[in-house]
């Protein structure tokens, strides 16, 4: 009697295969420029991007939290949310996750002090509008936070033959 293997097919695996799919798809040459892995990083922290607006919102705009609050509670909780969806849904990490913890949280620490105190609170403080300030600050914590994503926290062992082809 034959054994039929049994595939299960995660939604992890399915986000995967989706953002190896429209990447193969992109025009002009770009699909040799852009990794699936930057796709799926685009699309998870655009979400969790717009997580930390609304909290950055609720605390300071409805809230009244003083703006440097404000922004570092919604970013905490914002990062803390990319770390397991990318961990999970981009980079497919089995490497121990406190090891991996502690790195994003250095990545992180001078995330916040370059960007987004840096950049953020420094447009707020010259008196552009909190909101815009928070998109400018974004745009570059997300070229650093995912260079030190790939190649820093979730850095796949070339040894490792549980490390993912993904790349």
């Amino acid at each position: 009697m034959h054994e039929l293997a049994e595939t299960t097919e995660t939604i992890a695996d399915r986000f995967t295969r989706w953002c190896v799919a429209v990447v193969a798809r992109l025009p002009w040459g770009l699909r040799r420029l852009v990794a699936p892995t930057f796709l799926g990083f685009a699309l998870i922290n655009s979400f969790t991007f717009a997580v930390d607006l609304l909290l950055l919102t609720v605390f300071h705009g409805w809230w009244g939290l003083p703006v440097w609050l404000s922004i570092t509670i919604a970013y905490v909780c914002a990062f803390g949310l990319s770390f397991v969806l990318n961990r999970t849904f981009n980079f497919h990490s089995h490497a121990p996750v406190g090891k991996q913890a502690a790195v994003y949280g250095v990545v992180v620490v001078i995330n916040y002090v370059a960007f987004i105190l840096g950049v953020g609170s420094g447009l707020t403080a010259l008196g552009l509008e909190y909101h815009l300030a928070r998109l400018l600050a974004g745009a570059c914590e997300a070229v650093y936070m995912y260079s030190a994503m790939r190649w820093v926290v979730f850095r796949r062992d070339p040894k490792s033959e549980l490390a993912p082809h993904v790349t």
